[in-house]
C-alpha cells in the first residue's frame, strides 16, 4: 500500500449462509442429522480496487449487489470471506442509521462513545463536541437517551459526528436519504468542503 492510498481492496469475498427458515432447534437438529448442506449467498466475488488519498469513489449498482457489505467490511464492521481490505488514516462510516450509537445513552454519551471507538481521546472529542451539536442542530435534545430520537434525528448526530472527527476516509451508505432535504444539502456541502 502506497503512501498515497487510502484503501485497498484486494480479491474480496464474502459469502453468508443463508438460514432455510427462522426454525427451532428441532429442526436445525433434523438438518444436521440429515446432512443437508447450508446454502450459501456470495454477496461480493473477487472485488479489487485502490482508492487514492483525495479522490471519492461511488458505488453504483442494484439493491442486494453488495454495496452496503463492502462499505461494512471496508469500516471493518464486517469481515471478508477472504481477501483483504487496508485503509490509511483514521475511518469514519456512516453506513446504516445508528449503527454504533447505543440507544440507552444520550446525544452527548454517544459523541463521546463513538469518538472512543475510533481512537480519540476524550480531551479531542472534547474539543470538538460543540462543533458536532451545532452541526447536527439537536441542542435541545443532546442529553435525551437516542432511542426517542426521531430517524432524522438520529441521522443528524450521526453525520455531525462522523465528520467532526476528521477522518481521512468517510464511508457514506444511503442513510442521507432519511434527513430532510436542507439537512441533505448541508451534509453533501460540508462533504464538497471535506474534498476540496
Amino acid at each position: 500500500m502506497s503512501g498515497e492510498t487510502a484503501i485497498e481492496v484486494c480479491n474480496v469475498v464474502k459469502r453468508f449462509r443463508l438460514a432455510a427458515s427462522a426454525g427451532s432447534l428441532k429442526t436445525a437438529a433434523l438438518d444436521c442429522l440429515r446432512r443437508r448442506p447450508a446454502r450459501r449467498f456470495t454477496a461480493l466475488d473477487d472485488v479489487s480496487f485502490t482508492v487514492s488519498r483525495g479522490e471519492t469513489l461511488g458505488l453504483i449498482g442494484a439493491n442486494g449487489a453488495g454495496k452496503s457489505t463492502l462499505l461494512s467490511i471496508i469500516a471493518g464492521t464486517m469481515v471478508a470471506t477472504s481477501g483483504h481490505v487496508r485503509t490509511r488514516g483514521v475511518v469514519s462510516s456512516l453506513l446504516e442509521l445508528g449503527a454504533g450509537f447505543h440507544p440507552d445513552l444520550t446525544g452527548r454519551e454517544n459523541v463521546f462513545l463513538h469518538g472512543s471507538v475510533i481512537g480519540l481521546n476524550r480531551r479531542e472529542m472534547t474539543r470538538r463536541y460543540e462543533d458536532i451539536v451545532a452541526f447536527a442542530e439537536l441542542e435541545r435534545f443532546i442529553d435525551i437517551p437516542v432511542k426517542f430520537y426521531s430517524s432524522g434525528m438520529y441521522v443528524r448526530l450521526a453525520f455531525a459526528t462522523a465528520i467532526n472527527v476528521n477522518p481521512e476516509v468517510l464511508l457514506v451508505d444511503e442513510v442521507l436519504a432519511v434527513g430532510d432535504q436542507s439537512f441533505q444539502e448541508k451534509c453533501l456541502a460540508r462533504i464538497h468542503e471535506m474534498k476540496a
